[in-house]
């Protein structure tokens, strides 16, 4: 593995308690910076936490704002600031046509993974800007570019992820705060129990490679992303698709 120089940056990860959040925290750490992990998972908070090295957690829930504002204030008290915001926390929802698709679910999956997404910024920002530096990774997908069949509410909260990164960006650019998204094609994590086999074996097949990525893969992508060297891109979409994507 490839180190980065993340010496002394302090990093809060959503759904850092496992899957590609957690891969992300153990690449950054092993590039020396200090983690929280956030989670609303407290099991998996802790049994992640342990594995590195006891890194600072926070469990918390991405839908409730009063929830990210007890994590970002938990993290600034026992870390001192927040250099660097990934956000991984996410859930696939149901795999449905659109127009049999579950009301519940939907709201559901736009929560987490858009709403979720924009409380985790609209907290960690001000805090960024006061300390005048920061990097902030979203987590999309390529299906928020592609749009997947019997994934609307998944396709429509990604898309969203990369508007809201290039929004915010632009609004950042001033600053030395930096702002961008990976677009992730299909990675084997317990999301998958999630989905369809179905819908599994749809995505791979639209995969050039023939294969589904790796968390690692991502991880190696965002850790630079999160680095000082990263100072002059912002708002832009790194794709991971394994050659899927055409634009």
């Amino acid at each position: 593995m490839n180190e980065l120089d993340l010496r002394g940056r302090v990093a809060a990860v959503t759904g850092g308690a496992s899957g590609i959040g957690f891969a992300i925290a153990r690449r950054i750490t092993g590039s020396g910076a200090r983690v929280s992990l956030w989670d609303v998972d407290e099991a998996a908070l802790r049994k992640a936490s342990s594995a590195l090295g006891d890194a600072h957690r926070a469990a918390f829930d991405v839908r409730d704002y009063a929830s990210v504002e007890a994590a970002r204030d938990a993290t600034l008290a026992a870390m001192g600031r927040i250099d660097v915001l990934v956000n991984s926390a996410g859930i696939t929802g149901p795999n449905a046509t659109t127009w049999e698709y579950p009301l519940d679910s939907w709201r559901a999956t736009l929560e987490v993974n858009l709403t979720g997404t924009f409380h985790t910024c609209r907290a960690v920002v001000p805090a960024m800007r006061e300390h005048g530096y920061g990097r902030i990774v979203n987590v999309a997908s390529v299906a928020g570019k592609e749009g997947n069949p019997n994934a609307a509410a998944y396709s429509a909260s990604k898309a969203g992820v990369i508007a809201l990164t290039k929004s915010l960006g632009k609004e950042l650019a001033g600053t030395a705060i930096c702002v961008n998204c990976v677009t992730p094609a299909a990675v084997e994590t317990p999301l998958f129990a999630q989905m369809t086999q179905g819908h599994i074996d749809y995505m791979k097949s639209k995969i050039p490679m023939g294969r589904f990525g790796t968390v690692d893969e991502i991880a190696a992508l965002v850790a630079w992303l999160c680095t000082e060297e990263c100072s002059f891109t912002t708002g832009a979409v790194f794709d991971l698709s394994g050659g899927r994507s055409t634009y």
